[in-house]
């Protein structure tokens, strides 16, 4: 009874920011709002240009798609608040709203790990059976694998984020940092956080490095099936069929593993940069590096635009106009 009574106890987390300097704060706001509506643009764009392509429906951009729709999720988990508060000079999270932003950055990121990992077998059967393709990656297999991608997601984010926030939380409020990163949270609890930690730790092996395993070994299967291809032209094609991928994989496990695998360091001005750069840049990121490396997507963007022009030039407003005009004169002959 005493350590329900001590969890209600901090209904107010305050969280330090990236700094406490007015002027660098006002400087951080336009810059960070830049790479939010970008992140927002670039990945809706990308979604709608998948959508709207029919050469584009395909279990890669299929994956693609939601890739995006999860780089947007993960970034307005964070990116709203962390704004807002640039404007404060006291940056306060209610205990259910951090526990809350948690909770969506965790189910994005663990799903996006497994949305990787899906993406890098997509990869594989492509490269290595690739007369076989069609067959295995049929369209209702790929939203199979995006389901269970996001239900391992949001499984496993409920699995531990549900027990970190039970615990007692009787004294401390103050988090070093400018997100709710549950290293960060546990530590002020007044009860032993033994449990917690496990928990996370279990999820973290499991699903993170889990998907990075499978990322691996399909990437190991990919090598063994380019050396097979005599031609170095094939090799070439079929490493570029991955190399969008494998820098989208090198980006988001690099950069968060360094964090989460020295979580003692969670108060350092270097823990903080890393954090911005896997929460805010990766999402703004994906996007680019899968388009600006992909001829297909290019292709599909220079129609889109050339149709644009099209139908808003002034030819053609004005052919719509002398159109219009004839019908009408036509009827009321």
């Amino acid at each position: 009874m005493e350590g329900a009574e001590n969890h209600t106890s901090v209904a107010m987390f305050i969280l330090l920011g990236l700094s406490d300097e007015k002027e660098l704060q006002l400087i951080l706001l336009p810059v960070f709002l830049g790479i939010y509506l970008g992140t927002l643009i670039w990945n809706l764009g990308l979604i709608i240009l998948i959508r709207i392509n029919s050469n584009l429906h395909t279990p890669m951009y299929l994956f693609l798609s939601s890739l995006s729709f999860i780089d947007i999720c993960y970034s307005s988990s964070i990116s709203p608040k962390m704004l807002s508060d640039f404007l404060r000079d006291e940056k306060k999270i209610s205990f259910m709203a951090c526990a809350t932003q948690y909770f969506v950055r965790a189910w994005m990121g663990l799903a996006e790990c497994c949305l990787l990992a899906a993406m890098a077998y997509d990869r594989y059967i492509a490269i290595g059976n690739p007369l076989q393709y069609s067959a295995i990656m049929l369209p209702s297999h790929c939203w199979k694998m995006i389901a269970g991608a996001c239900a391992s997601g949001f499984l496993s984010s409920l699995v531990h984020v549900v027990p970190c926030f039970h615990l007692s939380y009787c004294g401390p409020n103050i988090i070093q940092h400018f997100l709710c990163d549950i290293p960060q949270v546990i530590s002020l609890s007044c009860s032993n956080p033994f449990m917690c930690q496990m928990m996370v730790f279990l999820v973290a092996m499991f699903v993170g490095l889990g998907s990075l395993f499978i990322i691996l070994l399909s990437y190991g299967f990919i090598a063994a099936s380019i050396l097979k291809i005599s031609s170095g032209k094939g090799s070439a094609k079929a490493f570029n069929t991955c190399a969008s991928h494998l820098a989208a994989v090198i980006l988001f496990y690099s950069t968060s593993l360094s964090v989460y695998m020295n979580p003692g360091s969670g108060h350092s001005v270097k823990h903080k940069v890393l954090s911005i750069f896997y929460v805010i840049f990766v999402p703004f990121l994906n996007p680019l590096i899968y388009s600006l490396r992909n001829k297909v997507i290019k292709e599909a963007t220079k129609r889109l635009i050339k149709r644009q022009h099209f139908y808003f030039s002034k030819n053609n407003i004005w052919a719509a106009i002398v159109t219009i005009r004839k019908r009408e004169a036509s009827i009321f002959k």
